[in-house]
């Protein structure tokens, strides 16, 4: 993943699927080498939940993030996805 990949997506609120059984939704600040740097940041573990990746992806949209990290990093190569929140269809 290069850096002028996510040039359009700094600065933006963002949901970053994972091979793990977390999703993270953010604000994109930063790319520091083998991490992508998320201000804001929800850190959701699926397994504590009831609801899908889906469904929890979709509540966000609907009703914004609720941040529960100030500042987070996130190894790249576990992400599986990465898009803009307002491009998840509610």
């Amino acid at each position: 993943m290069s850096d002028s990949g996510l040039t359009p997506l700094r600065h933006q609120e963002i949901v970053i699927d994972l091979t793990s059984p977390f999703v993270v939704l953010g604000t994109l600040v930063g790319d520091e080498g083998p991490y992508l740097v998320l201000e804001d940041a929800d850190v959701h573990d699926l397994r504590d939940s009831t609801t899908t990746r889906e469904q929890y992806v979709v509540q966000a949209r609907r009703h914004g993030i609720q941040a529960n990290r100030k500042c987070t990093r996130l190894r790249k190569e576990e992400v599986v996805c990465i898009a803009k929140l307002e491009d998840v269809i509610a």
